[in-house]
């Protein structure tokens, strides 16, 4: 049901695919860029679901009850469970999106490294520990509404060179339109 309502939101709409997943990967953490606008969850969820792309995206595990929690389910969501860490201390998300990626044969965690729609300097770095820390590929995910393209762009492995790699992906981000152009990629 959902990829037949995502093919008639990328027909109305007039947009395309460039479906470049890497074949077998079945673990890794998706940023999702830029992130400059409310739409871009529709048509990236469209596009996942498009592509049989099983991505996930983490919410709070109070969000996640009555039929909210069953909406958001269906598009993706996985409860994030910030369980007391031994020592009594509860969980980062980071440590227990690396937790679940660890516990699972098959998961791709969306995130979007700006943390908000605005422009920003300097993207969080949680995405890259998560990757690091799971041993995961990072795989870029983007949406050019210039193009009206969505597709999967670079994959790289993280290999502890944090900043330079960053700055990889952000070269390729800068190549990619998103809704508000003034609020993409610095």
């Amino acid at each position: 049901m959902m990829k037949f309502l995502s093919r008639i939101v990328f027909w109305v709409s007039g947009w395309s695919l460039n479906d470049n997943w890497p074949r077998g990967l079945k673990k890794a953490v998706l940023i999702a860029i830029p992130h400059t606008s409310n739409w871009d969850i529709l048509y990236a969820r469209a596009a996942f679901f498009l592509m049989d792309i099983p991505v996930r995206f983490t919410i709070k595990k109070e969000v996640m009850i009555g039929p909210l929690g069953w909406l958001l389910k269906g598009l993706g969501a996985i409860a994030i469970d910030r369980k007391r860490a031994p020592g009594g201390r509860k969980q980062t998300y980071s440590e227990s999106m690396v937790s679940m990626l660890n516990q699972r044969d098959e998961l791709v965690i969306m995130v979007t490294p700006e943390g908000t729609r605005s422009q920003v300097k300097k993207w969080k770095s949680g995405f890259y520990h998560i990757a690091l820390g799971a041993n995961v590929p990072i795989v870029v995910g983007y949406l050019d509404y210039k193009k009206k393209e969505a597709g999967i762009g670079p994959c790289i492995y993280p290999d502890g060179n944090m900043d330079e790699q960053i700055e990889e992906l952000k070269v390729f981000g800068r190549t990619v339109t998103g809704r508000h152009p003034e609020k993409g990629i610095l």
